[in-house]
């Protein structure tokens, strides 16, 4: 029991905390008001096409996703078409902060530079880290080196920071990329003839693990890589359906060969979801993505024959909370 000495004592310090206390909430509500919001944990799938041919219009668009965990945002792939689709989805782009590149196809880098020259035509100032194979410091040099006048020009008649500063290029390879208070990501090779450097990459937050196959054949070691996940965001194949790509191609041949040798066929996703034991199944980057006459009770055939789990149907745009 307090006596009253130590009671008026305490009071005296509670109210000094208390006045100390208000000032410091004032501060952090002030702070907090600044700071964006950027809604639930939720995966995005932004694009859903697997190749860069664009026949039907903007959707399906090539591949690109948005994951948004504990406030901070992740893109993962950056195909043609990922501002506007970005912006979509309602998220600003001055709200860039992480970009990954799974490897190196037009379909997942296409618009690496003009995300990012996006963001900053949108009021970008702070710090965007990209991560990507072997090649990405080129890719971003190149798109400095092109559009260095336009840039050059902003900043002196704009008064904008210098983009060139603000994005740090980072190139990876297998095993861990980041680790932060909030994310763990890891990068596995696949199997993408001829591309050597392409991946599979796992988010690890607190609770929750989310995984990209990337573009990859068959590959069994991607079951253990993405074991017990809670998505598995898995690349897909119908087979019956490639006729239409290949017809389309002059190279007929060499397509077939192509998507054979570097994609997986809708049977085999099931074999890698069901040894890994994932909680959810994700279908993206379809090929193809716009045969005629092909539904989605096709592709949900072609993986019900064995998948007995949670099943999603990516479309562009689409929400996926976590």
């Amino acid at each position: 029991m307090l006596t009253r000495r130590r009671f008026l004592t305490t009071a005296t310090g509670v109210a000094a905390s208390a006045a100390f206390g208000d000032l410091a909430g004032g501060l952090r509500s002030s702070l907090a008001q600044t700071a964006p919001n950027l809604g639930p944990n939720r995966l995005v799938t932004l694009g859903t096409r697997g190749g860069p041919a664009i026949r039907t219009g903007f959707t399906p668009s090539p591949s690109a996703n948005l994951l948004v965990y504990d406030n901070v945002p992740y893109v993962i792939d950056t195909g043609y078409g990922v501002s506007a689709k970005l912006v979509e989805s309602k998220f600003r782009l001055a709200q860039l902060r992480y970009i990954f590149i799974t490897h190196h196809h037009s379909d997942h880098n296409a618009e690496f530079g003009l995300l990012c020259y996006n963001a900053w035509a949108m009021g970008l100032k702070t710090p965007v880290e990209a991560y990507g194979p072997a090649g990405m410091k080129q890719l971003a040099q190149g798109f400095w080196e092109a559009y260095q006048f336009d840039i050059e020009t902003r900043i002196a008649d704009e008064g904008r920071p210098d983009l060139r500063k603000l994005v740090k290029v980072n190139e990876y390879s297998e095993g861990e990329i980041l680790q932060t208070d909030k994310v763990q990501v890891s990068a596995l090779r696949n199997v993408h003839p001829p591309i050597k450097e392409s991946f599979a990459l796992k988010f690890e937050f607190p609770g929750k693990t989310v995984v990209f196959s990337g573009d990859t054949a068959y590959f069994p070691p991607l079951a253990e890589f993405a074991k017990g996940a809670d998505l598995l965001v898995h690349e897909v194949m119908l087979l019956p359906a490639i006729e239409f790509i290949v017809r389309a191609n002059p190279n007929a041949s060499k397509m077939l060969a192509h998507l054979k040798a570097s994609h997986t066929a809708a049977a085999d996703v099931v074999r890698i979801a069901t040894e890994a034991g994932v909680k959810k199944l994700v279908l993206s980057h379809y090929v193809p993505a716009d045969a005629p006459n092909v539904t989605d009770q096709q592709w949900i055939d072609a993986v019900r024959k064995t998948w007995k789990g949670e099943l999603v149907l990516a479309k562009d745009l689409m929400q996926i909370m976590l």
